[in-house]
């Protein structure tokens, strides 16, 4: 069973050493977004990316996140975070997509974000590095 507290490590041990194969990450991802965690109440799923100056270089950020509502209030995020080199076609891509399990279908969010240049463009690219990581939102 998936606790919040054990969220990062279970997708840190499904992902494996393929960590350089955003494809492979991505089906990881989306069989792991549709586990259910102890204590949520709510399922919420984000796709973002673009070119962002967090470390003091830009870089190209390609983040699937769950985020999960627990019981007692709080809110976790659990990111999988590529990071390109922004090159011309990576500059250009720019997004922010929310899934609420309330108001949709995941299967239908996933085919959505799938579908958006968005995805399609980096997905074609090698990767920097992965970040796995969780934080309080």
């Amino acid at each position: 069973m998936i606790t919040n507290a054990n969220a990062e490590k279970q997708l840190t041990t499904k992902i494996g050493e393929r960590t350089n194969d955003v494809k492979h990450v991505w089906s990881v991802f989306k069989t792991f977004a549709n586990e259910k965690v102890i204590g949520e109440e709510e399922k919420a799923i984000l796709f973002q990316c673009g070119v962002y100056n967090y470390t003091g270089e830009k870089l190209f950020y390609f983040d699937f996140v769950r985020q999960f509502s627990v019981e007692d209030g709080s809110i976790q995020q659990l990111h999988c975070e590529f990071v390109f080199t922004p090159n011309k076609q990576l500059k250009k891509l720019e997004a922010s997509e929310w899934f609420f399990e309330s108001e949709g279908n995941l299967e239908e969010f996933f085919d959505d974000i799938e579908n958006l240049d968005e995805f399609k463009i980096p997905i074609s690219h090698t990767p920097l590095k992965l970040n796995i990581y969780q934080e309080e939102a």
